[in-house]
């Protein structure tokens, strides 16, 4: 199986100076009834699981795996159960012949491998991977197992599914009991969202199956593929959790649902699409107990930064965020409610929904339906002494003005705008309705954004960049010597990429630029204004995010308008 199997986890570690014999004595000394040391370990933050499995795989020659790329054959997971897995932090891969193939995150917990070899009778072959991996993968595989076997989906192989079996099946098995099939599916498809990270789940259908899909870093992959017989309980059982109305298959519907998910609280904002094939559900996933506030987790740098402040610590005037959807407008406007929030100002927002709730700060959700819209909560708001408003979104010439007007009063207000770019914005705020003159006299700055994927830190490797990539740079007045080219690796699901950050281009309105727009100027002379004041366009700043190894040029491209 492998050399040197005599030796405790705590030595490879050591000897491959991952840890201190401090640290590991410091681990024995404190560590929890029936903690492992490598669990103590990355508990009190001396190592993590990826540099434990490194060191495990240098030292001891054992391979190590991707589990999510690795194909699990259904049969192997009924020679071990669930209860057992979890316990064990081990997960079945594969049979050859009379060999069982686990990954573990601890090859050398003979304990273990012995129970396994006992309960299947069999050998036993160790591989390595993450726990984090290991987790992910008997929430996905054990739970959709089982939840599929109860379902009657696993006997049935062939694509086509005898759809009379399927409905008598769910026509027994559905109850209003919380062991319900659909329930534990539904339970479980939320459950590797959250394992996964996901931003978003989406619920496809087709013609004789339907597909679960998931956007995780902003890229959205199929998870898995079922029979279409049982979407309908699928979609239902959504709406009652979202309090939608599911005798209405024929409209759209709106509906949200707050949840607990391993412990930590789920914010879910759901909508459903009837289509040809069926209604089609995406879930945007929200993870409340992620720590996201602070202007300094956006990846601004230290000039946008400050210039930044400067717009958002002004006592009045506007300051909108601009972007497309998805491209990270709320988070930015709620770690900049987060900076601002102090017991000597007061702050209220009006949103559809609210997302994240602040301590401290005054929150409304607008109600289209009682024709409480954003510009009837904006007079509302009016009357209520606030120092700093924010609108999430003007959509409209009302709203629009009524934020211009709040401005003009003594009021700093923030909101987005769907536009591409910073300069861009002023063009639709005056093809809205507003006045040049009352947009020059209120715009304090614009903040248009984009997310780009952050190339993977333990895979990506510097390269020269190629002939393409340096006439991109010299476009745009740049040059480049190394550039850092994502690979893939366990770490990050073999994508190249773990995480995201975003690319700014802010436009301050100084004297220079109020003079041009009162005067309606073009919107290319306030432009090349804007750039002579020190304005980055997005893919100037994600160029400079390439040139720090943040990020890659494909990734740029993407996100820009060039």
């Amino acid at each position: 199986m492998a050399r040197n199997v005599q030796k405790r986890l705590g030595d490879v570690l050591f000897e491959q100076g991952v840890v201190t014999e401090k640290q590991i004595n410091e681990a024995l000394r404190k560590r929890e009834k029936g903690e492992k040391i490598g669990e103590a370990l990355i508990r009190f933050g001396y190592c993590n699981d990826s540099q434990i499995v490194d060191a495990l795989e240098k030292s001891l020659g054992i391979r190590r795996i991707n589990i999510s790329l690795v194909y699990i054959d259904e049969t192997v997971l009924k020679l071990l159960d669930e209860e057992f897995v979890t316990k064990s932090k081990i997960m079945p891969i594969n049979i050859h012949g009379r060999r069982i193939v686990i990954a573990t995150n601890d090859p050398l917990d003979f304990p273990t491998i012995e129970n396994v070899r006992l309960r299947t009778g069999m050998n036993v072959e160790v591989v390595l991977s993450t726990q984090n991996d290991i987790e992910t993968a008997i929430a996905r595989y054990y739970g959709f197992s089982k939840t599929l076997k109860s379902l009657g989906i696993e006997v049935k192989e062939e694509k086509k599914a005898d759809e009379k079996f399927y409905e008598e099946l769910l026509t027994d098995s559905e109850t209003d009991s919380n062991e319900s099939p659909i329930i534990q599916l539904v339970n479980q498809i939320l459950l590797t969202a959250v394992k996964t990270e996901a931003s978003d789940i989406h619920i496809d259908p087709a013609d004789i199956e339907f597909k679960i899909r998931y956007r995780v870093d902003g890229i959205l992959a199929t998870e898995r593929v079922l029979p279409k017989v049982i979407l309908p309980k699928l979609i239902s059982r959504i709406k009652v959790m979202s309090h939608m109305d599911i005798t209405d298959t024929r409209t759209p519907q709106d509906g949200r649902i707050k949840t607990i998910i391993e412990g930590r609280p789920i914010d879910l904002r759901i909508s459903t699409l009837p289509t040809v094939r069926g209604e089609k559900a995406v879930m945007r996933v929200l993870d409340l107990s992620r720590d996201n506030a602070g202007l300094d987790r956006l990846g601004l740098t230290d000039y946008e930064y400050d210039l930044f402040m400067k717009l958002i610590t002004r006592a009045n005037g506007i300051v909108l965020v601009s972007g497309p959807t998805g491209s990270g407008k709320t988070t930015t406007l709620y770690a900049s409610l987060d900076q601002l929030n102090a017991d000597d100002v007061n702050i209220i927002t009006v949103e559809d929904p609210v997302e994240i709730e602040l301590e401290g700060v005054n929150q409304v959700n607008v109600n289209p339906e009682l024709d409480f819209t954003f510009a009837n909560a904006l007079r509302s708001i009016l009357r209520q002494d606030p120092n700093i408003i924010m609108v999430g979104e003007i959509r409209d010439a009302e709203t629009a003005q009524i934020a211009v007007k709040a401005s003009l009063t003594g009021h700093l207000v923030l909101s987005t705008i769907h536009t591409n770019s910073a300069v861009k914005t002023i063009t639709r705020l005056v093809d809205m309705g507003v006045d040049a003159f009352l947009v020059a006299s209120s715009l304090s700055g614009v903040v248009a954004q984009r997310l780009v994927r952050v190339v993977c830190p333990h895979c990506s490797v510097e390269e020269e960049p190629t002939v393409d990539e340096k006439a991109i740079f010299k476009r745009h007045g740049a040059d480049i010597k190394k550039v850092r080219r994502a690979r893939g690796c366990d770490i990050c699901n073999q994508k190249g990429y773990k995480g995201r950050t975003a690319v700014f281009e802010i436009l301050d309105v100084n004297d220079t630029i109020v003079r041009m727009v009162s005067n309606h100027a073009h919107e290319y002379e306030i432009l090349e204004q804007a750039r002579k004041d020190g304005t980055k366009l997005l893919i100037e700043a994600g160029l400079d995010k390439v040139k720090n190894g943040i990020t890659t040029v494909e990734e740029v491209m993407r996100i820009s308008l060039d």
